[in-house]
């Protein structure tokens, strides 16, 4: 069983790529082996490493701080009411199918939010965890030599939102962000979140 680490206070990103760059290194050399951290973010954008930065619009004018990063895609955001997660895989023991990794993240999400009464599903072409056309939580990862890092974005509160609106989210334009509070219409605290999700991400 995958061991899932919650950890409960709000971490720098610096600090949680820190971790994610020790916890690859440790299955790369044998020293330790695959595991996923659940975390809230202190509010900061983060973008891969492309040359195309257009989804950040004016960084300059961003409310938080901007980190260029080595996963796929556009921008995003990361912030409290927002679980994140990090699963740090190796894919060399598990065919080395980055697109199969991608789907299993999706899945583990949208099972998780069922839990809540939530219908999410996928979307062709789209990475990431939809309600109809509402995204909910956003998917990307980096790999190194065959062992994954970042993870996914799930918006659990509903306060986790309004800093999407200063950015083209994941680059897709006019996609309206979505949290578990605001499709249930009720509160969820993140400690229910973190349950559900440890108990999805276990059996990736």
């Amino acid at each position: 069983m995958l061991p899932v680490i919650h950890l409960p206070d709000l971490i720098d990103y610096q600090d949680a790529l820190l971790l994610q760059q020790q916890a690859v290194a440790a299955i790369l050399d044998g020293s330790g082996g695959e595991l996923v951290y659940l975390l809230e973010h202190r509010p900061v954008y983060t973008i891969g490493r492309l040359r195309d930065h257009s989804s950040l619009r004016q960084p300059a004018s961003l409310p938080h701080p901007v980190v260029e990063t080595n996963r796929g895609g556009q921008a995003t955001y990361h912030g409290p009411g927002q679980l994140v997660g990090y699963p740090i895989l190796n894919l060399s023991a598990r065919g080395r199918d980055l697109h199969l990794h991608l789907r299993a993240i999706e899945q583990a999400l949208i099972r998780a939010c069922a839990g809540f009464g939530v219908t999410a599903a996928s979307r062709d072409g789209l990475t990431g965890v939809w309600v109809a056309d509402r995204k909910l939580a956003s998917i990307g990862v980096g790999v190194r030599k065959w062992v994954s890092m970042h993870g996914f974005a799930l918006n659990v509160t509903s306060a986790c939102l309004a800093p999407f609106q200063a950015i083209t989210p994941c680059g897709l334009s006019g996609v309206a962000m979505t949290s578990l509070e605001s499709e249930t219409g009720a509160t969820i605290s993140m400690a229910e979140a973190v349950a559900a999700l440890t108990g999805e991400l276990r059996g990736l």
